[in-house]
């Protein structure tokens, strides 16, 4: 069996930044779950996607992290739309059917960019252990944001968004596996979103569980519920839109751009950024 695939990354403005992603853009009618779980291993990018259909203006997907499937991701998202406009199997504005549901997708070739809208953001209530958060991210209580409170926030994937008093000591912060597990079980959260409120916009960082990424370079997923989070407290100017730098302490700087607004009584976010074919190979299976 051979099954072809495209390395696209994600979140930059430039190649050989930001996320990486592995697209299977034809995956061959018998390819099973299981294979399509071990491929993903095999390239060991944060997540790999198998378009199980396209045409028109839509498409449908699988995606699949080094330790799990997916029901919805962002960088994998925009990747995966971007190749097949392309490649001419979908048009510009299409909509992507996953398992978490449909979402929008507007690709610009031109100018190398994407733009994907999320759900409406569901704003769970305060976590109520903020010591065993602090010591998840390597950090004392000290130095969560006073004032503000880490909530699950969820537009396709839940992510606990954790706000730091600032940059410094988000650079600080360091993941602890297994009290980071603890974090998500408790929590129901699928990674921990750390973030800053700097002068020039955001910077944040992913600690997964169990996704078998570990520190995430750039986390679309997470980035439209931290917008949505931003817009509840009425920080960094939103709603509106900001840039969220990601990244930087796994060599991999990204920059994703998040709108948010309102509609029918939630807040709804866009998340968009550079994207870049860089390769292209096939599996001999």
């Amino acid at each position: 069996m051979r099954v072809s695939f495209r390395l696209v990354d994600v979140f930059t403005p430039r190649p050989l930044a930001g996320n990486q992603l592995c697209v299977v853009p034809e995956p061959p009618g018998d390819l099973d779950a299981a294979t399509m779980q071990a491929i993903a291993r095999e390239i060991g990018f944060s997540e790999t996607t198998f378009v199980t259909q396209a045409e028109g203006d839509r498409y449908a997907m699988r995606v699949f992290t080094p330790g799990q499937e997916l029901p919805f991701a962002g960088h994998p998202t925009l990747g995966t739309a971007f190749v097949l406009v392309r490649e001419g199997r979908v048009s510009p504005r299409a909509t992507q059917v996953v398992a978490a549901g449909e979402f929008a997708v507007d690709v610009d070739l031109e100018h190398g960019f994407a733009w994907m809208t999320q759900l409406p953001a569901a704003i769970g209530e305060p976590f109520a252990e903020p010591g065993l958060l602090a010591r998840a991210a390597g950090l004392s209580r000290d130095d969560l944001a006073p004032g503000y409170p880490a909530q699950v926030v969820n537009a396709g994937l839940p992510h606990l968004i954790v706000p730091v008093r600032d940059t410094h000591t988000l650079r600080r912060a360091e993941r602890a596996g297994p009290l980071v597990g603890d974090v998500c079980r408790s929590s129901g959260a699928e990674a921990m979103y750390l973030f800053a409120v700097a002068e020039h916009g955001i910077t944040a960082r992913m600690f997964d569980w169990e996704l078998g990424v570990g520190e995430d370079p750039a986390t679309g997923s997470a980035a439209g519920p931290l917008g949505a989070y931003l817009a509840e407290h009425g920080l960094a100017g939103m709603p509106g839109r900001i840039l969220v730098r990601q990244g930087e302490q796994v060599d991999r700087p990204s920059e994703l751009h998040v709108e948010v607004f309102r509609e029918g009584g939630a807040w709804r976010p866009r998340v968009g950024g550079g994207v870049h074919v860089v390769g292209h190979g096939e599996f001999e299976l």
